[in-house]
């Protein structure tokens, strides 16, 4: 039985590298799945740790029920990364045992849980990933889907892990087996311990883990998929680092794809016609607070909202944000103390391409809500210059 499950193990792990299924799963043992997931609770790096970072998988279910238990602070990534990184996990007052459980299960992390936002200066101690397979040498393969590796690398942009914090798999004695190391790449995440029913191997392995995101391996749909990495490719490419993604250059240059679409439409917003209309457009910024029929109607000009923009957010901040995803509107009606804005396009497909830029942005610790605006309009309008 054990060999057949091996053969059915390697099969997936090969499957998985070259993306022949596309929703694999992280199997599920429950025979000696509460004897792997208790034995952490030997380790002194579990011990040790204050705050834990581990995957929403089934199989790890009794790790977070540990690490609640032992009052440490859990921390789960949102399910494919879609609504932002990381998910505490806060149980109500007085929580009973039973509680507890609830709360290590996927049910329990949609009912007591909070989001993490990039700037929450998140400090994890320990990472807990799902494996389809795993060596002895330290080597992994997931899903094949990519996202604990980039859940890693996201948390190592973000500051919260360090080169020493320990990554531990929990797997069925039967997933444990040789793996080629060619078949890893710059990007996959290794691990520092393997629990089983009946092990506990530490794999000393000297394999560098993720040094951050590869921006050279991301492409548009990962950022479309993955709202948080444009906030993370945004900071970093504020403090320099290079964010080339890798067919940013060949969609810039195919008129035809979207993003080249997008890059066109978001140009042709801010490209000044005469030096006259320029003027004359910049006097009608300041002097047009009217709910003018002809600026709100479909045909000619569409209104984003932009809310949820956190206290501290200045509104020359979001000018520079807007700039940088392309999306620099006609006009901005900037209503900071109502935490919102209000975006003007030339037309409802520009506005589109500026929601589809902007999703998943965060602000000053704040994802902002960037939706097509719903009559929410009021008096002050602010032009924003793209030349300052």
């Amino acid at each position: 039985m054990h060999s057949a499950a091996k053969v059915w193990v390697v099969a997936k792990l090969l499957l998985s590298k070259f993306n022949v299924f596309s929703s694999l799963l992280i199997p599920f043992f429950m025979q000696g799945s509460h004897q792997a997931c208790c034995s952490i609770k030997e380790l002194d790096v579990f011990n040790r740790a204050h705050e834990i970072k581990v995957d929403p998988d089934k199989p790890l279910e009794g790790v977070r029920l540990a690490a609640l238990q032992a009052r440490k602070t859990l921390l789960v990534p949102t399910p494919r990364l879609r609504t932002g990184l990381f998910n505490k996990i806060v149980p109500p007052s007085g929580a009973t045992k039973e509680i507890l459980r609830i709360c290590a299960t996927s049910q329990g992390i949609k009912e007591y849980s909070v989001p993490v936002g990039l700037d929450a200066k998140a400090r994890v101690d320990l990472v807990v990933v799902g494996s389809v397979a795993v060596s002895e040498k330290g080597w992994r393969i997931g899903k094949g889907e990519g996202y604990a590796d980039m859940e890693y690398a996201m948390m190592v942009s973000m500051g919260a892990v360090q080169e020493d914090t320990p990554v531990i798999t929990v797997v069925h004695d039967c997933q444990v087996v040789d793996i080629a190391e060619e078949l890893l790449d710059d990007h996959d995440l290794t691990v520092d311990y393997i629990l089983t029913p009946t092990r506990t191997i530490k794999t000393n392995c000297k394999r560098p883990k993720p040094q951050g995101i590869i921006w050279h391996k991301v492409n548009y749909e990962m950022l479309e998929k993955i709202p948080i990495l444009k906030s993370l490719r945004y900071r970093e490419k504020q403090t320099g680092k290079a964010v080339t993604l890798r067919d940013e250059h060949s969609d810039l240059a195919d008129t035809n794809t979207p993003a080249a679409l997008n890059e066109k439409a978001m140009a042709e917003n801010t490209r000044p016609q005469t030096a006259t209309g320029s003027a004359q457009i910049r006097q009608h910024y300041v002097e047009n607070d009217s709910l003018n029929p002809r600026l709100e109607g479909s045909d000619v000009i569409t209104t984003v909202y932009v809310g949820n923009i956190a206290p501290s957010i200045r509104v020359s901040e979001l000018k520079c944000a807007l700039r940088e995803f392309h999306a620099t509107p006609l006009r901005l009606n900037w209503q900071g103390a109502q935490h919102r804005a209000f975006l003007d396009y030339k037309d409802k497909a520009t506005a589109e391409c500026a929601v589809s830029s902007l999703k998943g942005l965060s602000l000053g610790g704040n994802t902002l809500r960037v939706e097509l605006a719903k009559n929410q309009r009021n008096k002050g309008q602010v032009e924003i210059n793209s030349q300052k």
